[in-house]
């Protein structure tokens, strides 16, 4: 067997802290372990990462497919190039004819070779995807907080930008029912709109943001709202002065891309 290389000693160290190696596999965890002493550090680290894992996590097996694609892509015939071809092309009539007897197709790489590479493979990019979310949690984020973004709406996103941005401005106004506040910054280019007290609309209709600068009125997305409460983030660029308006217009926005109703709300930014 060729001596091992520190990558391939990574990939078994990763698979051991997991315990997803198989007997062979581990059998030569163990021997590379006791010929490199050097490489401890590879397993020590594996395994705090590994402890660091959330007990519930339930073990997940590699794609059951995984062998066939693998076999797959191996026996896909290469594409001749342009050069190869205009080769061919370029024989005499004169030359010797090629043998028609048709060569054997290479054979494909034994069973335990193909999963070895593909349970090898698997594992490290679980062990990094792990160890990605360990690293969260370890450095204060907490399991709750890394949940949270992948739940946070995008608008909710740029407001706690928005907020954050040396350059934070907003402005708010009262509308029938309810209240609405602008917030923007220009150094980020972002504007959005939190709205409450909403009225209820038909579910064929949808709430359409505009801005309104001198008689024309530019549309910048559509939003709905749940309990009357909206925060929507627009779409398109704001200029200074300009005032954001709410509309109501049939599902998909206004269709030539103009007002149909009167606005519900307006909040000037000037």
């Amino acid at each position: 067997m060729d001596e091992m290389t520190m990558d391939e000693f990574a990939e078994l160290s990763a698979g051991h802290a997991l315990g997803a190696l198989s007997a062979d596999d581990a059998a030569l965890f163990r021997a590379a372990r006791e010929a490199h002493p050097e490489w401890e550090h590879v397993v020590a680290l594996d395994e705090q990462t590994a402890a660091g894992l959330a007990e519930g996590i339930a073990p997940v097996a590699p794609p059951m497919d995984i062998r066939s694609k693998v076999l797959a892509a191996v026996a896909a015939p290469a594409v001749p190039s342009d050069a190869t071809a205009l080769d061919d092309a370029s024989v005499t009539e004169d030359a010797p004819a090629a043998d028609d007897t048709p060569s054997p197709s290479p054979a494909a790489p034994p069973t335990e070779v193909v999963q070895a590479v593909a349970r090898r493979s698997w594992t490290r990019g679980l062990f990094a995807l792990v160890a990605s979310f360990v690293l969260l949690v370890g450095i204060g984020w907490g399991v709750g907080a890394v949940s949270n973004v992948w739940h946070t709406p995008a608008s909710v996103t740029a407001l706690n930008e928005i907020r954050d941005a040396p350059d934070a401005a907003s402005a708010q106004s009262e509308f029938d029912g309810g209240t609405a506040t602008v917030h923007w910054s220009q150094s980020l280019g972002k504007v959005v709109l939190v709205a409450d007290g909403l009225p209820e609309i038909a579910s064929d209709r949808t709430f359409e943001l505009w801005y309104v600068r001198g008689d024309s009125a530019i549309p910048a997305g559509t939003f709905s709202a749940q309990g009357g409460e909206s925060t929507a983030e627009l779409s398109g660029t704001m200029q200074p002065g300009d005032v954001i308006a709410v509309t109501v217009e049939p599902a998909g926005g206004a269709p030539d891309g103009t007002p149909t109703t009167t606005p519900i709300l307006a909040v000037s930014t000037a």
